[in-house]
């Protein structure tokens, strides 16, 4: 995955260490974790996250980015496609988390179509997946957006796919 992606309004580029803060911020707002299934984390939690992301990058060569909105060289969100196993397999997590104050200016899509297009043209044999509770009706929006299709469901979690 290109570590470094421009987009129309976003400066996509792999999270770095150095990011902590600014990871907090996001991560650690309440707002931003309505939909969180486990809540939101503390910064000690966090800071494990950040780690792990940053390692997704120096062993598979793909990871989440940190989102920054071009013009005002904010970190708004993080989000991108990070390789887990799901139901036994290699697969694409599409993750997405903004600060409120993004929410509505059609970011996150931007950021997704970036991180799918990248998948599509380059990506690994492994298909692009967002998982998500019933009840987030943004991310529900954002994945059929995407052209994405529901592909597997339990009690609690949604699952997406590129058909």
């Amino acid at each position: 995955m290109l570590a470094e992606v421009r987009t129309e309004r976003l400066l996509l580029r792999r999270v770095r260490s150095e990011d902590l803060p600014a990871v907090v911020q996001i991560q650690g707002d309440p707002a931003a974790n309505r939909h969180n299934p486990i809540g939101t984390a503390t910064p000690s939690r966090i800071a494990q996250q950040l780690r792990c992301w940053v390692a997704d990058w120096e062993e598979h060569g793909v990871g989440y980015w940190l989102v920054v909105d071009a013009e005002t060289e904010q970190a708004v969100g993080i989000g991108g496609l990070r390789p887990i196993e799901h139901e036994g397999r290699p697969a694409l997590n599409m993750f997405y988390r903004f600060r409120p104050s993004a929410w509505g200016r059609g970011l996150a899509l931007e950021m997704a179509r970036a991180a799918v297009d990248w998948a599509e043209r380059e990506g690994p044999a492994a298909p692009v997946v967002v998982l998500t509770t019933r009840d987030n009706l943004p991310s529900i929006r954002l994945a059929r957006r995407l052209g994405f299709q529901l592909s597997g469901a339990d009690p609690y979690w949604l699952e997406f796919r590129r058909p």
